[in-house]
């Protein structure tokens, strides 16, 4: 046996492919006041750091300085998003089997994402609700985003594992970090929105292609 007891889950971009959606939002925002919009790949490495991070990446330095002017865009996109977070959004092929497995097999399964956690506890009611989840947290007030571990220990504790017992999966360096950081086996994914190459340098033990490969390690 391979001696895991528990999966912690990103969501974008490891469960959910949310690209579309979060891109449409911000873009919306961003052609109504007049602003340079990106195109939907770019998006990849301006999500992943929470709302308040992907609305400072997008915007021309120069439109970050007059005050007040971040806080309304940001109220903006949160406003836009949450009438728009489901029109593409879906499941990422293979993840309903990944879960059901992993059911079967008796382990205990959570998500930590640094998506605002009113629209990750919505996305995985809309989306995962045929699945149970131990617990789904997303960015909270008082808990720092990931990478730091807090997060992340906080779930094992309230799983009653210990970290080196749980797979941590993830796409993004952010990722990677949080599971090394917190004593997680960091697995990265290489159907979300980061390549291998910065998934290895941050620290995943392992890749995988398809999510029904991380059966290999539960032998």
């Amino acid at each position: 046996m391979s001696g895991f007891k528990a999966v912690i889950f990103d969501l974008d971009g490891t469960l959910l492919d949310t690209l579309e959606d979060l891109a449409n939002s911000m873009n919306r925002v961003l052609s109504r006041n007049k602003l340079p919009t990106h195109p939907v790949e770019s998006y990849k490495y301006f999500v992943g750091d929470g709302a308040s991070t992907l609305v400072r990446r997008v915007l021309p330095f120069e439109v970050e300085s007059p005050e007040g002017v971040f806080e309304r865009l940001l109220r903006e996109f949160l406003e836009d998003y949450s009438n728009n977070w489901d029109v593409a959004t879906k499941p990422y092929p293979g993840i309903d089997k990944l879960i059901k497995g992993l059911e079967r097999k008796g382990l205990k399964m959570a998500i930590l994402s640094n998506k605002p956690h009113k629209f990750t506890k919505l996305c995985v009611k809309r989306f995962l609700n045929d699945f149970t989840f131990n617990e789904v947290f997303g960015e909270r007030p008082g808990v720092p985003r990931k990478p730091d571990p807090q997060g992340a220990i906080e779930l094992a504790e309230r799983l009653e594992v210990t970290p080196s017992q749980c797979i941590y999966l993830g796409d993004t360096s952010i990722d990677m970090k949080t599971a090394v950081a917190a004593g997680m086996y960091p697995v990265g994914v290489l159907w979300g929105f980061r390549d291998k190459e910065e998934l290895l340098k941050s620290g995943a033990k392992r890749l995988i292609s398809h999510p029904e490969e991380l059966f290999e390690l539960l032998q």
